[in-house]
């Protein structure tokens, strides 16, 4: 889910941008620190919305930067258990895809792709539902929950499902949904 979260936090603007506006150095300064990171609490930094309060720079004996003190609007993503996302397949492989959600990517294991049994076709990177006839390809904008997610470890994982009701790929949806109405 994306969100907006306030932190306060001392930006160390360098030398190089001290020609700068003060609020504009430590956009740059605080941009270059956060945007990228990974925090348990806030998921993942994006972007600097705003600086809402820059409180007065102190200089450090042997820092030729200036810290100031500053309250940020940070633009973040933190996955939430459960929630459904959109998101378009960037891999295939034997085990499962890889779904890109935004800012990062989640895994649907093969056991999740379908209600179905699920053949991979390694030279064509394509997974293949044995009854529905459902193919699932590179490139396909699929409807996922997400069912576990751990940040700021070592490792960050994003696992989702596609079995339930509504889910899958939009061509699976939108074919259902055809089918349903001619009744």
């Amino acid at each position: 889910m994306y969100q907006l979260a306030t932190v306060e936090e001392r930006i160390r603007v360098p030398p190089e941008k001290l020609g700068m506006s003060v609020k504009d150095a430590i956009v740059e300064s605080a941009t270059e620190k956060f945007v990228g990171l990974i925090d348990k609490r806030l998921g993942i930094m994006l972007a600097i919305i705003s600086v809402e309060e820059i409180k007065e720079g102190r200089i450090i004996a042997g820092d030729a930067g200036v810290h100031y003190n500053c309250v940020l609007k940070l633009l973040t993503y933190k996955p939430e258990l459960h929630e459904i996302v959109r998101g378009e397949v960037i891999d295939n492989t034997e085990f499962g895809s890889f779904v890109r959600i935004g800012p990062i990517d989640g895994l649907v294991h093969i056991s999740q792709l379908m209600d179905d049994f699920v053949s991979y076709d390694s030279k064509n990177s394509v997974f293949l539902g044995k009854q529905t006839k459902q193919t699932l390809k590179e490139k396909d904008l699929v409807v996922a929950r997400l069912i576990s997610s751990s940040l700021g470890k070592e490792e960050n994982k994003i696992s989702l499902t596609m079995r339930q009701e509504g889910l899958g790929a939009t061509h699976w949806i939108e074919e259902k949904k055809r089918k349903a109405k001619k009744g």
